[in-house]
């Protein structure tokens, strides 16, 4: 499971003209699966993600965790974290989780966000996107863990 943690001060998704999901202040992730993960992967991220402390306290450091400034997750579906470009100059999506895995997956990661407290907006799994991202920092953080 690979994750690309944006915080933000907004951030929202579109889908076909419709907004499918947008928040202010928190966490913009960019979420993709392997075929070989599973749950365990899902609730280690899920518990990593509502407790890293990436927000300023009153001495300006990286102190506050979503929970203290009352932050929200828009999560989205970002199969393409998985490309591989080694070879030739179109990527290789074989790592990535087919639709029958990634899906549960997807869902079982945004209901463990949810359970631990957290606002969560989504984008929609599979559809093309269009996802507006208010960068604050910026602070941009790679977080991966695999079975």
């Amino acid at each position: 499971m690979r994750v690309v943690l944006q915080r933000v001060r907004q951030a929202s998704v579109v889908v076909a003209g419709q907004v499918t999901g947008a928040i202010g202040t928190g966490y913009c992730l960019l979420v993709g699966f392997e075929q070989d993960d599973r749950s365990s992967e899902v609730d280690w991220m899920a518990d990593k993600v509502v407790g890293l402390r990436l927000f300023a306290d009153d001495a300006g450091k990286m102190n506050r965790s979503l929970d203290e400034v009352g932050g929200e997750i828009l999560v989205v579906s970002q199969f393409t974290l998985y490309g591989d470009v080694q070879k030739g100059r179109r990527p290789s999506f074989v790592h990535a989780a087919r639709p029958e895995v990634a899906v549960p997956l997807y869902e079982r990661f945004i209901a463990a966000l949810r359970e631990r407290g957290v606002g969560v907006a989504t984008g929609e799994f599979g559809a093309m996107m269009e996802v507006e991202i208010h960068n604050d920092g910026p602070v941009t953080l790679i977080l991966e863990r695999s079975p």
